[in-house]
């Protein structure tokens, strides 16, 4: 066993505090919409934080520890480029601004309001599927790095009994979430993931810091600087022989940032759980600022420093521990997984090694609690409720919730039990998941944006993206060997939906009443005025046309300006860069002295976020509270559409 009876305390004290932070919220939740989406209370910094700790998840460490041993730091010099767009996104709302001004509980409810009650019926159908087979491979994922990384047997035996480790382990991270999840619904997912990423956070740093004192940087150059010419991990124009994660993975990603905004509904409870419009865009904008320490640090400089200590001759010694337990392993995807966790089992001190299995712990509840609430609710709400001709007791509608939950509880845990995986974790992410986001974004946005998008082009086009994914993953159960790979299948399911959902628009929506926005979007005369708060009332000119309109404070132009100001200066550096590696030959040690600049800035940066958005959040957290406890609640709030919308 790797972990001591220190290492062991502090997992306990961890998730024994989270237990007790689950047990007083529980009468908080009052209602349907507490349930689905927090009552609508979420602040921007929680929103942002939380949100950002369920999306990470074990899974996704895991997922970038494998990308990153394999691309090194050059993925993260063509996404200083995506920066731009991600900033261009969340300053200008784009998609999330417009999706919450609907008021809708999940996305198929918009479906349904936008479309037609067949479609919303549809579309939340195959949300549901692809969720429910892309989810099937997270308890596998985050129960293995639990194994390994802790160093439990196989098995053990239970009055003669033998029992599975690995299925042991897959019960526990999947009943402790559930536990979570029927306490209070997306109040407890909330504060909950909320209160892990600040923990997720400060042991991402102090790993960081403790790994830069263990591992030197000329131990790093030299291993990294012996990888393959064309296949480098620290110059990003020598990546010609770098398989799947290359500049294609990253030109598809960018596409998709764009077109698949709101898509995955994974996290889909955050995208109704602000309390205004305002709040969520602001919200969208701190990710900018959340991900540093998580994407920016940790997730790529821990990678590298693996790869070095299990290629370096320095390191050859302690590095020959874990050479058998990998050789031992069944397949290629499972070495991929585990080769980094295991290099940190030999790398990091006693006490850090409690504290980043309770990370990994902290991780998966909340990633998983996170996901199944999204397609539990997704079921109930998108495919059982739109059928029936009234709305259920709200006492009921908690109830079925509930249900479906459990069932996808139970679904994942078998298929993660019987699935034998062969992809890489992201590639499988990006297959499974275009089976409904290869249509859906372009069935969004032509929704909140283009009037005149019909339901035929919805259904066309929705068909169209999961036909592609649905006949990736087909290909490639065949043909493990296929020339595409499932980020390819995605670009290419995006490309063909949005011509068709376009094509089918004009040819059906000749002659017919356009859609009306407003009503929708509540603008104009259908304000709420209550979730549209005028700070500035002068004409939008100078730096409000940077996206800063009326709502913004003079906090939140500050914000937007440091955002500004903090991607544009990566971008110079991109330019200025990729100009002088046009222009001339850019030697291994001069791209290994920018990458360490880069860390020193990232770390530094960091320690501010984190101090930022932990104060941040639980004043944000204080005022959510405050709200549950005084606010009275509309029963009728449900996800139930009573006229169907037809176009």
């Amino acid at each position: 066993m790797n972990l001591t009876l220190l290492d062991w305390g502090i997992v306990v004290i961890v998730f024994a505090f989270i237990v007790v932070v689950v047990i007083s919220s529980k009468k908080l939740m009052r209602s349907v919409s507490d349930f689905l989406a927090a009552g609508r209370t979420g602040g921007r910094y929680l929103i942002s934080l939380s949100q950002g700790t369920a999306a990470l998840g074990a899974i996704t460490i895991v997922g970038m520890f494998e990308m990153n041993f394999i691309a090194g730091f050059n993925l993260r010099w063509w996404e200083m480029v995506m920066a731009v767009v991600l900033v261009s996104i969340s300053v200008s709302g784009w998609v999330l601004y417009r999706f919450r001004q609907t008021r809708a509980l999940t996305m198929a409810q918009f479906f349904e309001v936008r479309y037609s009650r067949n479609f919303r019926i549809f579309a939340g159908g195959l949300a549901f599927f692809a969720g429910l087979i892309n989810f099937g491979i997270f308890p596998a994922v985050s129960a293995r790095f639990l194994i390994y990384f802790c160093g439990l047997p196989p098995s053990f035996d239970v009055f003669g009994i033998s029992v599975s480790t690995f299925a042991l382990t897959m019960v526990v991270i999947l009943w402790i979430p559930l536990y979570f999840v029927f306490s209070g619904g997306q109040i407890a997912v909330m504060i909950t993931d909320f209160l892990q990423g600040i923990f997720t956070n400060a042991v991402f740093i102090v790993i960081v810091v403790v790994l830069m004192l263990k591992v030197d940087w000329a131990h790093i150059f030299a291993a990294v600087g012996a990888a393959p010419a064309d296949a480098s991990l620290i110059n990003p124009f020598k990546t010609g022989s770098t398989k799947d994660y290359n500049f294609w993975y990253f030109l598809i990603g960018m596409v998709g940032v764009i077109y698949g905004k709101l898509s995955w509904q994974g996290t889909q409870a955050y995208n109704a759980s602000a309390k205004s419009a305002h709040e969520a865009k602001m919200g969208d904008v701190l990710m900018n600022w959340r991900n540093i320490p998580q994407w920016g640090l940790f997730l790529v400089f821990v990678p590298l420093v693996a790869y070095t200590f299990l290629h370096h001759p320095d390191y050859a010694g302690a590095a020959a521990g874990i050479r058998p337990v990998l050789d031992g392993l069944a397949s290629d995807a499972l070495r991929s997984q585990l080769t980094v966790p295991l290099a940190l089992t030999k790398l990091l001190p006693v006490g850090l090694m409690g504290a980043f299995a309770a990370v990994m712990l902290a991780a998966s509840i909340a990633c998983h609690e996170t996901y199944l609430h999204s397609w539990g609710s997704i079921f109930i709400q998108d495919v059982v409720m739109p059928i029936r001709k009234r709305p259920f007791a709200p006492e009921q509608h908690i109830k079925y919730l509930k249900a479906a939950i459990l069932g996808v509880a139970v679904f994942i845990f078998f298929f993660s039990l019987l699935f034998q995986q062969s992809e890489y974790i992201f590639l499988f992410f990006a297959v499974t998941g275009a089976i409904f986001a290869g249509g859906s974004g372009a069935v969004i946005i032509g929704g909140l944006y283009w009037k005149r998008g019909t339901t035929a082009a919805a259904w066309s086009a929705m068909i169209t993206g999961s036909v592609v994914a649905v006949g990736g993953i087909v290909i490639q159960q065949i043909d493990k060997d296929f020339f595409i790979n499932g980020q390819m299948f995605w670009g290419l399911a995006m490309a063909l939906s949005s011509v068709v959902y376009v094509i089918v628009s004009l040819a059906t929506g000749r002659g017919k009443r356009t859609f009306d926005m407003d009503r929708m979007l509540h603008r104009g005369r259908f304000l709420i005025r209550e979730e549209y708060k005028v700070v500035d009332e002068t004409p939008v000119k100078g730096w409000k046309v940077l996206g800063m309109g009326r709502e913004f404070t003079k906090f939140d132009k500050v914000i937007y300006i440091a955002t500004y100001a903090w991607t544009f200066s990566w971008v110079v550096v991109f330019i200025v860069g990729t100009i002088v590696n046009l222009t001339g030959s850019v030697g291994n040690a001069a791209w290994m002295s920018f990458w360490k600049t880069y860390v020193w800035i990232y770390l530094a940066t960091s320690v501010v976020v984190i101090v930022w958005f932990s104060t941040g959040g639980l004043i944000n957290l204080r005022q959510m509270i405050k709200t549950l406890k005084t606010m009275t609640r509309d029963h009728a709030d449900d996800g139930f559409v009573h006229k169907d919308h037809d176009r």
